[in-house]
């Protein structure tokens, strides 16, 4: 019951009851004083007596002065009882949810959110303690999020710290190695000029892939969405991968299969961030004498379907169902060659969604794994006039 009509409730009881009982205490003495004067009339009739004394005898007098008295000590007793009844039926109606926000307000105050605050009736205290137990639960979901960024954001820092250091330490060996005169022949300081050449690519990358993560933790990534022709795009993808993957020593297989003239609205930098992470990824476990990567585009409906495929060594099938996760990494590739922020394949995830599409993976250890994602066809919609043409 609301509160206001606890209070009308309360204020009609204290008024009306005693009222009430008042007049029935009236209507009782009514009563009792007209039997009183019928069997007067009737005495009087029998003793053949004409006169008529409808004055009331000394006895009733007294009789009436001491009703009246008992009627007022019961009126006000029923009134006083009336009031404090209604008044402690409305101040619980206060005061218990009072001390359940106070108590509940003290556990927030003291940083404790594991808390539930139970809530009972439909007035306005009751919904009051709703809305407050709705603030807590987002409160504390609010908290759990803070300390899963805090330690992720702590975790990043640490693979940051330990990606950098190790080819920073590289370049660092090779440029003491070039200015002690290790580096003798045309040979090696070839050698050390493209070694120290793909270390810095290596933090350039890492360094992009935050810049980058800062935008996608934001939601601020900067798209820029066009007609793209499927054949025409990845073949220059293909083109430019394979002249990476020629120096170093990998083969790329390209296959198109999908139809001339077929196209996708997408950001074209974009998804060639999302296909040179997926194989930055692959190069990075590769741990084969000779590493194949495979990349194919099929035509599957209303989507077009890329795959890129590489023969490394797999991804455990405990860990494949986390690997687009943020700040997620193998435990195989923790160590000091293959590194990784673990914040790649997250970033691929992202953007493949933001295009509308899916992306997924198969992994067998020791044999490879494939990468399939998939972004919807642009279709035109048929003008009305050509229909009815």
């Amino acid at each position: 019951m609301k509160l206001k009509t606890r209070i009308i409730v309360g204020f009609v009881a204290i008024i009306l009851l005693p009222l009430l009982l008042f007049s029935a205490s009236l209507y009782g003495f009514s009563q009792t004083q007209a039997k009183h004067v019928q069997e007067s009339s009737s005495q009087a009739s029998d003793s053949s007596q004409m006169v008529y004394d409808i004055s009331l005898p000394q006895s009733s007098s007294s009789q009436v002065k001491l009703m009246a008295k008992d009627m007022i000590l019961t009126a006000t007793i029923i009134l006083v009882f009336t009031a404090l009844s209604v008044g402690l039926w409305i101040y619980r109606s206060i005061a218990v949810p009072l001390v359940k926000l106070k108590k509940a307000t003290k556990n927030i105050k003291e940083g404790n959110l594991d808390f539930v605050l139970e809530v009972e009736g439909n007035d306005e205290f009751s919904q009051l303690c709703q809305d407050f137990e709705e603030m807590r639960k987002r409160l504390k979901e609010s908290t759990e999020e803070k300390i899963l960024m805090d330690k992720e954001n702590k975790e990043l820092i640490s693979n940051i710290s330990h990606d950098l250091k190790t080819p920073i330490t590289a370049v660092k060996g090779y440029v003491e190695g070039i200015m002690d005169g290790v580096a003798d022949t045309p040979e090696k300081m070839d050698r050390y000029v493209r070694t120290i050449y793909n270390k810095t690519n290596e933090m350039d990358h890492l360094i992009n892939e935050l810049t980058f993560y800062s935008k996608i933790d934001t939601n601020r990534i900067p798209y820029t969405f066009s007609k793209l022709n499927v054949e025409d795009y990845f073949s220059d993808c293909a083109e430019e991968l394979g002249l990476e993957m020629e120096t170093r020593g990998i083969e790329l297989v390209y296959a198109n299969y999908v139809e001339k003239g077929v196209q996708v609205i997408a950001d074209g930098e974009q998804i060639r961030r999302v296909i040179h992470n997926i194989v930055s990824n692959a190069i990075k476990y590769m741990e084969k004498p000779r590493g194949i990567i495979q990349l194919r585009v099929k035509d599957v409906g209303d989507f077009i379907q890329v795959e890129i495929e590489d023969n490394g060594k797999g991804i455990a099938a405990k860990d494949l169902p986390y690997i687009f996760e943020r700040f997620y990494r193998a435990e195989k590739s923790r160590n000091s060659a293959t590194g990784g922020s673990g914040i790649g394949l997250s970033i691929v995830k992202k953007i493949i969604e933001d295009h509308g599409g899916k992306i997924w993976a198969t992994s067998k250890e020791s044999s490879g794994t494939t990468m399939y994602f998939v972004i919807r066809k642009y279709q035109e919609v048929p003008n009305e006039q050509n229909i009815d043409h």
